[in-house]
């Protein structure tokens, strides 16, 4: 899953990066802990336009009768998107981008009370495609204001990634995001060849603070590299590699 990431990148560059046209307000200063709920960027096709908006993530399907749902419909699976019940109506018609400078992953080290996050990001720095999906709530009667929501796509890790964990985004090259923001396209078997792991050479990662297990801490630190120490006997195993 991704539950947590950096969005650090200023809107305008974002949307110069994307070709797309900035109609998202500026978010208070970058965040390099983005959690579930709150407003991150997102980029999809507004009528014959491509554009960089705010969505709340955790998607909210259209038929939910309170937007509380969209808290656990952070994550949709590639396996299952095209038939889950909220997933399978926006993965048809309502696809979009969520850009990410890097994201946090956890493993339990030996000796180590607290889950070792891990920073995710590209080598050369520049922002990561995850695949997502967006949806428009209005709530059970209709006079609600418009909620715009989106999720993260992730499936199965590449080889790279599976050092850490078994599940990763999927990022989106350059040469997909016409197929994928294009809300004509609505050919399962096209979308689903979009849904693959992502070259291990695309990303790299190092351990990085725990201070990033809790949402409410920020700060560029958050994701400075760290000295791995575990405890333990001599003959343990080294941790995995830091993506040098």
């Amino acid at each position: 899953m991704c539950g947590r990431y950096v969005s650090s990148t200023p809107p305008d560059e974002l949307a110069r990066y994307f070709g797309a046209t900035l109609q998202a307000e500026r978010l208070v200063g970058p965040d390099y802990n983005v959690a579930p709920t709150r407003k991150v960027f997102t980029v999809l096709e507004d009528g014959d336009t491509r554009a960089l908006v705010q969505a709340k993530w955790g998607l909210i399907p259209f038929w939910a009768k309170d937007a509380s749902v969209g808290n656990r419909m952070i994550n949709a699976r590639a396996e299952t998107v095209a038939t889950k019940n909220a997933f399978r109506t926006p993965f048809r018609r309502q696809r979009c981008i969520i850009p990410a400078d890097g994201f946090y992953e956890w493993t339990k080290e030996p000796g180590q009370a607290k889950k070792q996050p891990w920073f995710i990001h590209r080598p050369d720095g520049e922002p990561l495609a995850f695949a997502g999906l967006w949806e428009t709530w209005r709530g059970p009667d209709r006079d609600q204001d418009p909620v715009r929501s989106c999720t993260i796509i992730t499936g199965s890790a590449n080889e790279k990634m599976a050092e850490i964990h078994d599940r990763m985004p999927v990022i989106l090259p350059p040469s997909a995001w016409d197929t994928w923001l294009d809300p004509e396209v609505e050919d399962a078997d096209t979308l689903g060849r979009l849904l693959v792991p992502a070259p291990p050479e695309l990303i790299t990662f190092h351990p990085v603070t725990t201070e990033v297990n809790s949402a409410r801490n920020q700060g560029e630190h958050l994701v400075e590299p760290i000295e791995l120490v575990r405890a333990g006997a001599a003959g343990d195993a080294d941790p995995p590699a830091s993506g040098s």
